[in-house]
Formats: structure tokens, C-alpha cells, sequence
């Protein structure tokens, strides 16, 4: 089956990890997938390009105007349609949208979409709009795919609860990420490393929904009980003007570093002391994933579907968001150590290796795409 990705990614975080493991697992079960990648007219490679090559996934980078491109998403179909591309595959809001509003006796291929998250944007901008209509072009998806049971309260009640709608979760190939924890970190972040005595990490494009602001406050408040820890957030977004200025303000600039998009994450998740996750809205973080198999203690805000990989807590400390001073309590119980954590590390360890395959969860879009196709 030839199978066309369609993403329009602005890093290489949870859901463009994802579908890299997902095209190599196909790729290894005798499936032609390829990753369509979308971007704005002259730019440069997008690191899930690069990432795609280095993996000899097969990648085509598609330069299109962006917003409402409806001329440029007919121009993607007729081209798929000429590849003997048998269906598409969107990751995202753009191409749910983009391909969603053509009928399917117009596009002529059949539409599967991932809901790697659903985050709700302002009323009347952008994210909003999108939101909008792609909760309508949903009913146009021969199969919609989310990545954890949370999501179905998300998403609205005639997806949520049909029979064209499954949930897979996210999975990933742990003898890929420890080969990968094994890379060098750049010189820039093992100075700033070498400056502190540890570091806690955040990882994640740096937007509202993903919760760094809660972050850098709950550091303030550890740093007046350690004054040479250090916080490193790995990502990039419109935020980090704030966050730079909101760790001014507080104080800690000079513990916080935010390098920006740092490829690959694992090599920094291995010596961290603990991955912090206090996001207002999640699916199933691959970068949770990466840390459990590294056995890297997890502190993880009870959103999206964390609490269950997490086994309510047998893998990992989850919280609900107070303020603060609730998080820094929490960091500050792994800070601490005890047998507790060592417990919890090899849980997580071994529920990741039974339960979160990248083979099982493309075995389960396999049996997507059949009734899809059919």
C-alpha cells in the first residue's frame, strides 16, 4: 500500500517523532510510505526533512503559499493521484482542513487524519478558525486516529463516539532512543551544563498550552534551596520572548537557558535529573516516552493521557497545577531522591517496552488503513 504522510511541521517534537517511527515501521512491514512536507515558499530544509534522509525514509519537501491554500492542496492530490499514492494520511490541523473541504469524489483518495493533540485557541484567531473547521471536515475522514482514550472528551460527540474513529496510542523504538542518548550535546549546553551542579529539562515547542511559564515560576522557588540548579527548555515558539523576560523578572536568567530546537533530545534527556512536563493540554507526549525508556525520572502534569502510561503514578510523580510552590514540591521529591524513584524508573522502563512499540501501534494503523480503503 502507498501511503502519502501530509504535515506541515514547525520542529521535531511529539507527533513529527511519531510519524517517523510509524514510515520506518511501515517501510519494515512492506508498506510504501512517504512524507509529504509542507512549508512556506523558500525556506530551507525543515529538520523533519533532514531527520527523514538520515533514516532513508522516503521525504518530499512541498513549498506551497500558506493559510486557506486550497489551489495548492488540489495541486498536492492531483500529484499524489499521478504517485499511485492509495491514501493520505494528515498529521495536523492544515491538511486536515486543506484536504478535508474536498469531497471525496473530487480528491479521490480516501483521508485518514492523527489528532496528535487539540488545543483550544482564542476565540476568532487563527488557531480558533482552524479549530473550527477542522472539528468540521472531520466527518469527511474515512478514519480518525486519536492518540489517547482523553482525547474522545476533546474532540466533538459524532467523531468521538463513532465507528470511523479508533485510538492508537504513540509508540516508539527504545533501541533507537538509546542509541541516540549516546550522541554528543552541543558545546553551547555543556557549558552551560558544566556551570551547574544539575538541571532539570523541558522539552516541547515553546507555546501557551505547554505550560514553561509554570515552569520557570516552580524554578524560582527552587532556586532559593539550590542555587547552582540549572533549568534547560529545549524548543522553540512564539513564547520565548515571555519566558525569557518572566526568568528576568524573577531573577534565574542566568539558570535558564533556552537553546531553541536541539536535535536529537535524548543525549540531554540522559543526564538530566528530571524531565518536567506541566502542560495544560497533552495526547501522548513521545517525549514522555523517551523518558521512561531511558529510565529518566518524570514529573508530568495529570493532562491528556500521562496519568494512564504513567500507571497513575507507578512510573512517575502526576500532579494537578496549583501554583508554584505545588510544582516545586513536586521536583523537589525527586530532587531528594529515595528508593521511591528507583522503583518508579524501572516500572516505567518496562511498561514502555510492553505496551508502547513502534511495531504494535503500526500493526494497529495497518488495520486502519484496510477499512479505510476499503
Amino acid at each position: 500500500m502507498k501511503v502519502l504522510h501530509l504535515i506541515d511541521s514547525g520542529g521535531l517534537y511529539g507527533a513529527e517523532r511519531m510519524l517517523l517511527t510509524l514510515a520506518a515501521e511501515q517501510l519494515a512491514q512492506g508498506l510504501s510510505p512517504m512524507i509529504l512536507s509542507a512549508g512556506e515558499p523558500q525556506i530551507g530544509d525543515k529538520p523533519i526533512e533532514i531527520e527523514a534522509r538520515r533514516l532513508k525514509i522516503p521525504v518530499t519537501p512541498w513549498r506551497m503559499k500558506p493559510g486557506f491554500n486550497l489551489k495548492g492542496s488540489a495541486e498536492i492530490i492531483t500529484w499524489a493521484r499521478a504517485e499511485g499514492f492509495q491514501l493520505l494520511h494528515s498529521h495536523g490541523y492544515k491538511f486536515n482542513v486543506l484536504m478535508g473541504l474536498w469531497p471525496e469524489r473530487t480528491r479521490k483518495l480516501p483521508l485518514v487524519a492523527t489528532l496528535h493533540g487539540y488545543v483550544k485557541g482564542p476565540r476568532f484567531t487563527k488557531s480558533w478558525l482552524y479549530e473550527s473547521v477542522d472539528r468540521m471536515v472531520l466527518a469527511r475522514m474515512r478514519q480518525v486516529v486519536l492518540v489517547s482514550e482523553a482525547m474522545r472528551q476533546q474532540v466533538p460527540k459524532r467523531i468521538a463516539h463513532s465507528d470511523r474513529t479508533s485510538v492508537v496510542a504513540n509508540g516508539l523504538s527504545t533501541q533507537s532512543v538509546r542509541e541516540l542518548a549516546n550522541q554528543p550535546i552541543s558545546e553551547a549546553i555543556e557549558t552551560f551544563i558544566a556551570g551547574c551542579d544539575r538541571f532539570i529539562l523541558g522539552v516541547g515547542r515553546l507555546s501557551a498550552e505547554k505550560g514553561f511559564d509554570r515552569l520557570i515560576a516552580a524554578f524560582a522557588v527552587l532556586r532559593k534551596q539550590h542555587p547552582r540548579l540549572g533549568l534547560v527548555i529545549v524548543g522553540e515558539g512564539k513564547q520565548r520572548a515571555a519566558l525569557e523576560e518572566q526568568a528576568k523578572a524573577l531573577g534565574v536568567s542566568e539558570g535558564v537557558l533556552l537553546p531553541g530546537f536541539v536535535q536529537p533530545v535524548p543525549p540531554l534527556m540522559k543526564r538530566t535529573l528530571v524531565l518536567c512536563m506541566p502542560s495544560l493540554t497533552e495526547g501522548l507526549p513521545i517525549t514522555l516516552l523517551e523518558a521512561m525508556t531511558l529510565e529518566v525520572p518524570v514529573v508530568a502534569c495529570d493532562v491528556g493521557e500521562i496519568a494512564n502510561v504513567l500507571g497513575q503514578g507507578k512510573g512517575g510523580r502526576v500532579f494537578h497545577y496549583r501554583d508554584a510552590e505545588t510544582l516545586a514540591a513536586e521536583l523537589e521529591s525527586v530532587i531528594s531522591g529515595g528508593a521511591e524513584v528507583s522503583e518508579r524508573l524501572r516500572w516505567a522502563s518496562q511498561r514502555v517496552e510492553s505496551d508502547f512499540s513502534g511495531k504494535s501501534m503500526t500493526h494497529s494503523y495497518t488495520r486502519i488503513y484496510e477499512r479505510a480503503v476499503t
